[in-house]
């Protein structure tokens, strides 16, 4: 059985981290460490977990912060989409632009691809690249009988990701979210990268920024 332990708001833009567990094996991944990595690998004891993958949806600081600290405690390996690079290499930069302060996060041990699968346990989450917020944003699809979407700053209740910062384009993400996001099941939970969940049809129905085509 495949669990969502948690998911934590993180960081001073309350970024939501979130756990998913394989319980047969106790191997989970950890979808954007954003901030506090001591919170988020004090989570991952609690729930008897091994982190196997950090899984980022996006580069944006808020999402990206507690990289370093999170691989530090558990070895697990940095995944992003390659169009991100270029935000994640500029972490510190990101930081100051919004007054934080960041080390430069560890190396990205896995670019991701889409459509590629990451399987923990008898688990599985594939990637859907959906770019539009930045080039790289990636929601995660957990498939199997309880599935779920990781929608990172794609898509949130009732609204979407902006577009107003660095590589973002409202017509792609508008094209990302008609496109891969809408066709998935109406009945799919969605947890976007802040705030609270919703489901894929709710925001077919209601969302007032992206009908669909």
């Amino acid at each position: 059985m495949t669990r969502i332990v948690a998911t934590i708001p993180v960081g001073p833009l309350a970024c939501n981290c979130s756990i998913v567990l394989d319980e047969p094996t106790g191997e989970a991944v950890v979808i954007d460490p954003g901030d506090e990595a001591p919170k988020i690998v004090d989570a991952l004891g609690r729930a008897g977990a091994t982190a196997v993958f950090l899984l980022h949806t996006h580069a944006h600081f808020d999402h990206i912060g507690a990289a370093g600290g999170v691989q530090e405690a558990t070895g697990a390996p940095v995944c992003l989409h390659p169009d991100d690079r270029f935000l994640y290499e500029k972490l510190p930069d990101q930081g100051r632009a919004f007054g934080f302060s960041f080390d430069p996060p560890p190396p990205v041990n896995r670019w991701i691809a889409d459509g590629e699968t990451f399987e923990f346990g008898e688990s599985r989450i594939r990637a859907l690249h959906t770019p539009g917020h930045s080039p790289g944003s990636t929601c995660f699809l957990l498939e199997g009988a309880a599935p779920a979407l990781f929608s990172g700053d794609t898509l949130f209740r009732d609204s979407i990701g902006r577009t107003d910062l660095w590589g973002g384009s409202l017509e792609t993400i508008e094209a990302s979210i008609r496109g891969k996001l809408y066709s998935l099941p109406e009945s799919l939970r969605v947890i976007p990268g802040h705030g609270p969940e919703t489901t894929v049809g709710r925001e077919m129905r209601g969302n007032p920024f992206v009908r669909p085509a």
